[in-house]
């Protein structure tokens, strides 16, 4: 196969094997500069392994890499960063225990001397300016002291960074997925300045309105194999989801339910404002990210859960955005994961029932399509969207009647959203209460009220039609609103 002209780097046939699982099945992409590819495909499509043998994290069973036009005998973390490729992971890698300073000089190994730490923080706020200007971080803080979206922030100004050479590739790998619309908008206008200046992006996103609007080339995989490669300008929203696979199906609007009997959870704020959801309510929390929505969510869980040993017949459910922090364990199989928090269910005069747990973790499995041939796998062998799949499969394999939920469709497909949506509402429909923190726009119109947050505080209540787009917006950024 000849290479692609002006190719900056590429990959050709490439095959990779774990086991007896092919995750790339004779791939071939290639990266030229002033484009953005936009990667599209469902979980477990191999998108993440192919973007891990591009940034030199993976060599392959099979196949070629070539840069600038040459073979390339070898290749690794350390020669993709020489070659000016930058990678913001889906998972984000930051220290958490250092500062963004101290992460910046990981990031850039060439920061030496004694104003080594002065230069770093020249160079990532420079670069936090640019991309998200108003932005408010300190490089002085400690990672582990941001939210999520500020951590993604950070870790998109560090790839974007210039120190001793500057980032010819850059890999996005969800960038959005913890980031509010406004916040998203700063960072694809920069992804446009980048390729408009002579940069490559390599775009992965289950927000199809990003890929389209901003990709020059869209890449569809699926099942190890790409399947689809062709102008963005080619594809509509529909076509796009035939080609991973899926097919478009249009939820039902909008119950514009009206719960009956008294709420099943409240909240008094500090500023003597009110939450309450009622039974079979799906309640959205919108607004910009950072202005309470989570915090909101942490203080339900806190005022309804048990503190220190789970109770029979828990009371609420938590499914966790952030999955690395505070959903996932790390060292337990993708089926402990799941039926986790249902031992009550699945345990006979004290001790666990083997086949019990078994059949609950098959019936997830096939039920919200978590990709793996084997449910004893750790659940670090599955991509970042299949995680959190399993997060859907423990809150929902409960008898929680409530569901507290953290931007719950990071990473997640759109297939897989759909069939979501659909249990969400099913659920609704049983009489489960959910409440729903989104930093997708589109995911607030499946609720049937929701509360805007403006600077920690409810600044607005909307109902049925009035869950608009705009009135969101004009309540988040202007913090008024009047309750619908």
């Amino acid at each position: 196969m000849p290479l692609a002209p002006g190719a900056l780097l590429e990959v050709q046939d490439v095959v990779m094997h774990f086991g007896e699982v092919t995750a790339l099945d004779g791939v071939s992409l290639s990266i030229r500069p002033g484009e953005c590819i936009g990667l599209v495909g469902h979980n477990g499509a191999g998108k993440s392994t192919i973007v891990s043998v591009i940034n030199g994290g993976l060599a392959p069973s099979q196949g070629r890499i070539l840069a600038d036009g040459q073979p390339l005998a070898s290749y690794g973390i350390t020669r993709a960063r020489a070659l000016g490729l930058r990678s913001v992971f889906q998972e984000l890698a930051l220290c958490p225990n250092l500062t963004i300073v101290e992460n910046a000089r990981i990031a850039h190994p060439e920061l030496k001397g004694w104003r080594w730490r002065a230069e770093a923080r020249r160079i990532i706020a420079a670069s936090l300016d640019q991309i998200f200007p108003g932005h408010g971080i300190d490089p002085g803080a400690q990672v582990g002291t941001l939210s999520i979206a500020e951590r993604q922030m950070v870790e998109i100004a560090m790839a974007f960074s210039n120190s001793a050479s500057a980032p010819r590739i850059v890999i996005l790998d969800e960038p959005t997925s913890s980031l509010d619309a406004g916040l998203a908008a700063m960072l694809l206008a920069h992804v446009r300045r980048f390729i408009a200046a002579g940069g490559a992006i390599l775009l992965i996103s289950h927000i199809l309105d990003e890929i389209l609007s901003t990709a020059s080339r869209i890449v569809v995989m699926k099942d190890g194999k790409v399947v689809a490669e062709r102008p963005a300008a080619e594809f509509t929203p529909a076509s796009l989801v035939e080609a991973m696979g899926s097919s478009t199906r249009e939820l039902q609007g909008r119950r514009q339910a009206e719960s009956k009997g008294a709420p099943v959870l409240t909240l008094d704020l500090p500023n003597g404002q009110g939450f309450h959801a009622g039974k079979g309510e799906i309640v959205g929390l919108a607004g910009l990210g950072g202005h309470g929505q989570t915090e909101m969510l942490l203080a339900l869980f806190d005022a309804h859960a048990s503190s220190w040993w789970p109770a029979r017949g828990p009371e609420v459910a938590f499914v966790a955005g952030d999955r690395r922090s505070n959903g996932i364990f790390e060292l337990w199989s993708i089926l402990k994961n799941t039926t986790i928090a249902s031992l009550d269910d699945l345990t006979r005069r004290g001790l666990l029932h083997r086949p019990v747990e078994a059949a609950r973790g098959a019936e997830w499995k096939s039920r919200i399509a978590i990709r793996t041939p084997d449910l004893d796998n750790p659940i670090l062998s599955l991509s970042g969207g299949n995680q959190q799949k399993v997060l859907f499969a423990r809150a929902l394999s409960t008898r929680s009647p409530v569901v507290l939920m953290d931007d719950p469709m990071r990473g997640v497909d759109i297939g897989t959203k759909q069939e979501v949506y659909r249990i969400i509402r099913a659920e609704a429909e049983a009489g489960r209460t959910f409440v729903w923190y989104s930093t997708e726009m589109e995911e607030m119109g499946l609720c049937d009220r929701v509360y805007v947050f403006r600077d920690g505080a409810i600044v607005a209540e909307l109902k049925g039609e009035a869950i608009t787009e705009k009135a969101i917006l004009a309540a988040s950024f202007k913090g008024e609103g009047a309750a619908a």
